[in-house]
């Protein structure tokens, strides 16, 4: 008596319809109000115009929709870009420092 047990999707009740976090809708949200301003203003006359009309709705929707593992890919996603846009200069103190404290002394 007195123990609980956690159902498995414990964490799916606390998302949108079980699926999405309010980060995942306002992403869908501005690619759905690009791709339908775009569509009001933009005259399309063939198939590739209407492809660049409908792409940020495309873009966005693959960013949300729910793949396995798909938390760990928006991790990937920002340590990728963290990676490129971030400065890449790496500070490393080994056993073997050349510049430093210990260098000073003698």
């Amino acid at each position: 008596m007195g123990q609980y047990l956690i159902p498995a999707n414990s964490k799916r009740s606390m998302l949108i319809l079980g699926l999405f976090t309010v980060v995942d809708l306002i992403i869908f949200g501005v690619g759905a109000t690009i791709t339908a301003a775009l569509m009001m203003f933009v005259h399309a006359e063939t198939m590739s115009d209407v492809l660049v009309i409908v792409t940020p709705l495309i873009i966005t929707s693959a960013m949300v929709v729910p793949v396995p593992n798909h938390r760990n890919v928006w991790q990937l996603t920002a340590n990728v870009y963290h990676y490129f846009a971030n400065r890449r200069t790496y500070y490393w103190k080994g056993w073997c420092m050349i510049y430093g404290e210990e260098n000073n002394q003698k």
